[in-house]
């Protein structure tokens, strides 16, 4: 698969909270890298976590953006050609995924508790990560005895990490050149949870690749995920866009924003009056905003 020669962007929040100044700092430079290089933004509800996601907080993600005056051309709430744009209605690209993986060997199937991981997992290398699986599982050869994937968590072989030829490299355009060796700076991860969700990181690679992103623009906390999903990209035969990982804003503490920070979301700060210039400026501090 190749990439299309126009500039395809996208925005992809999750209806689990509302957003924070973080999100707005994050998706303004996407919108304006849109803007700039005359390409199309794309709006995607990334909604696949059922106990977490609401209805409302779909409403209100497309509300507060759109009066941020972020806008977009292809989305839940306006359609477009590479649709559904609700990860919840794309179960079949996920399945098809799936199916490709397990048939070239490139998942097994994990029956490992939670305390089991507990009790054996490496510690994670910093607070945002998951524990390095241990492989418990890993030497499973029985991945095409299930027709579907539900009843198990799935995961991704990866390499071992014993030889830096090994290591995912990739050149991100705002922080430079990332390198992480698998098996070392993680582990081999989740790709199907056993409660039959499609997990982040290939439900990210499928979408990106059907709706033909040629650019991801996303937090700084996300680069370990980007050499994993270049592994997916790499086993579905998938080309791989170009990354720019934004700094994250945090708080006084130093800590990154969470969605629980209700009195920094956008909806809190909007109905307290700020305007959206203020909030931007809020959000950027320091850091130059780009602007169209």
């Amino acid at each position: 698969m190749t990439l299309p020669s126009a500039y395809r962007g996208r925005l992809a929040p999750s209806p689990t909270g509302l957003l924070h100044i973080g999100h707005a700092r994050t998706f303004w430079i996407a919108a304006q890298r849109a803007i700039e290089r005359g390409g199309t933004l794309i709006l995607r509800n990334e909604d696949l976590d059922p106990q977490r996601s609401r209805p409302e907080y779909a409403r209100a993600m497309i509300e507060d953006l759109q009066w941020l005056g972020i806008r977009w051309t292809e989305g839940p709430d306006c359609g477009g050609d590479y649709g559904p744009y609700t990860q919840s209605e794309r179960r079949a690209f996920y399945l098809e995924a799936w199916r490709r993986l397990r048939d070239g060997g490139f998942i097994y199937a994990c029956t490992c508790s939670r305390k089991d991981l507990a009790l054996a997992a490496s510690a994670p290398n910093d607070l945002d990560d998951e524990p390095i699986y241990p492989g418990r599982c890993r030497g499973r050869t029985d991945a095409a005895s299930f027709p579907e994937p539900a009843g198990v968590n799935w995961r991704f072989r990866g390499p071992h990490g014993k030889d830096e030829s090994e290591t995912v490299t990739f050149a991100d355009l705002n922080l430079g050149e990332q390198r992480y060796l698998p098996g070392k700076d993680f582990g081999d991860f989740l790709v199907w949870r056993r409660d039959d969700v499609p997990a982040y990181q290939l439900a990210v690679v499928v979408d990106d690749a059907a709706m033909r992103i040629t650019e991801v623009v996303r937090g700084e906390d996300l680069l370990k995920s980007t050499a994993r999903q270049i592994l997916l990209r790499r086993a579905l035969r998938l080309a791989t866009p170009e990354y720019f990982h934004c700094a994250l804003v945090r708080d006084p503490a130093g800590a990154r924003l969470a969605k629980r920070s209700d009195a920094l979301s956008i909806r809190h700060l909007r109905e307290s009056g700020m305007p959206p210039k203020a909030l931007l400026d809020m959000a950027f501090g320091t850091h130059q905003r780009p602007t169209q």
